[in-house]
């Protein structure tokens, strides 16, 4: 990839279109100071390697591969440690391990990780004892302190974000690289789990099952290398299209566009407009990319996303990332499906049983159920059997961490349980023993599902 060639008119058609969420910067000199920065900046992630898990997405939209999408609501600067990033990592890889085994399907694995640092907000600013200031947009905009000072959107944090992703994918590529994933570690990511919780233990019944299986392939002589490492690639919202269009690459080998803040990066249900700025973009770049759909979208908007943005159909390109509630999705997907699948095009279809479940708890929290979670994806598995469809994956927001943050759960957390360790800057994420106890029960729907 030519790391010089940082701006091409084609990355920049998206300025003639109008652009939901984008903070309003009080200094534009400021702006474009930053931006330069970041186009001389290397690559984050090679076209190479977003071209491999477009094979792999190629693979889930013909049934043949299932996708774990998760990490945290919204990243922070200060997440950047080892520590941190290594439990949101031991997580999936253990949630990866449960629907591999238990589900007996290929699992490709993408952190909502390394540029997670922006959100779409319902309001532009947020009021609190009669003080009205610009809502926080996450860290890569202003800061979370309800303060003037803190909240004024700077754009020297998106350069913060590029070196608080590099740092993050650096850790990431040493964990997954350097032994850290090796399956034969499946007891070593339990250890500080298992005698306190309830998933915990059932993940070490399915770790030493696991072990024996390994166990009794050496003793046969196979020990392959696939059980060494692991593919793990990087996701965000392409929310900040500053950030964006500014680490828009032009690869050598075949003169196409790519993003390189990422391997995947998708639309949100607040910027999918048609006609918008965020589809311009997303038209341009080679990368897979996403689309949230929510209970709105019609069967004719489906077919208008996929027609604008994988107009070659090519598998892979595009997925379809499916965030109703529990309460509709099963009015409303079907016919979405339908539509699609009729005209022909291979998408993969995710569930996002996260974002259409949030509801504020009586102490004022943002929370979510888990039974609504598990609701929702028992709705998107049973939409796509009746259908004969392929239900292609999951994606969750989750932490490594023991937070307190969505109520329920095998190890259950009350109403009055959410203050004792509630940590996301933005929405309520899934623990460490709430991301096992679903992809336990995940597995299971796959099974009877194929």
């Amino acid at each position: 990839m030519d790391t010089n060639r940082t701006e091409n008119a084609a990355a920049e058609t998206w300025r003639a279109r109008p652009a939901k969420q984008q903070p309003q910067w009080p200094d534009p000199a400021a702006l474009q100071t930053a931006v330069a920065e970041l186009r001389s900046y290397p690559p984050l992630v090679f076209a190479g390697e977003c071209d491999l898990l477009k094979d792999r997405l190629a693979q889930v939209a013909r049934g043949e591969a299932f996708v774990l999408q998760g990490g945290d609501c919204a990243e922070t600067f200060e997440g950047v440690t080892a520590d941190a990033i290594r439990n949101k990592l031991k997580t999936l890889l253990q949630m990866a391990a449960v629907l591999t085994y238990a589900g007996s399907v290929p699992v490709v694995k993408i952190g909502r990780i390394a540029g997670q640092y922006g959100k779409p907000r319902s309001k532009d600013t947020e009021t609190r004892d009669g003080i009205t200031l610009p809502a926080y947009r996450g860290d890569s905009v202003n800061g979370f302190e309800f303060t003037a000072e803190s909240r004024v959107p700077d754009p020297w944090r998106m350069v913060r974000m590029y070196h608080s992703s590099s740092a993050t994918l650096n850790l990431v590529r040493a964990f997954t690289t350097g032994g850290y994933a090796d399956l034969h570690q499946v007891h070593a990511w339990n250890r500080d789990f298992v005698a306190s919780s309830p998933s915990g233990k059932r993940y070490e019944m399915l770790a030493s099952e696991i072990q024996r299986a390994l166990d009794f392939m050496r003793a046969c002589g196979v020990d392959p290398e696939e059980t060494r490492t692991v593919e793990f690639f990087s996701s965000h919202e392409g929310l900040l299209l500053e950030y964006e269009a500014a680490l828009t690459r032009t690869d050598s080998r075949t003169g196409s566009l790519y993003n390189t803040s990422a391997h995947f990066v998708w639309i949100g249900e607040r910027t999918r407009d048609l006609d918008g700025a965020h589809l311009e973009y997303f038209s341009k770049i080679s990368n897979p990319i996403g689309i949230k759909l929510g209970p709105s979208t019609t069967p004719d908007d489906a077919l208008a996303y996929l027609n604008r943005l994988s107009p070659q159909r090519e598998p892979g390109r595009l997925t379809f990332i499916i965030r109703m509630g529990a309460g509709v999705i099963r009015d409303k997907l079907p016919a979405l499906v339908e539509k699609v699948t009729a005209e022909g095009h291979q998408v993969a279809w995710i569930c996002d049983p996260m974002h259409g479940n949030t509801f504020e708890a009586p102490s004022g929290h943002k929370t979510r159920r888990f039974d609504d979670v598990l609701d929702e994806v028992k709705g998107f598995f049973e939409v796509h059997r009746a259908l004969g469809t392929h239900p292609g994956g999951i994606h969750m927001e989750l932490t490594g961490d023991d937070v307190t943050e969505c109520v329920g759960g095998g190890h259950e957390i009350a109403f009055g349980d959410l203050a004792t360790r509630y940590e996301s800057a933005c929405d309520p994420r899934l623990n460490r023993s709430q991301a096992l106890d679903l992809a336990f029960l995940v597995a299971e729907m796959y099974r009877s599902a194929v």
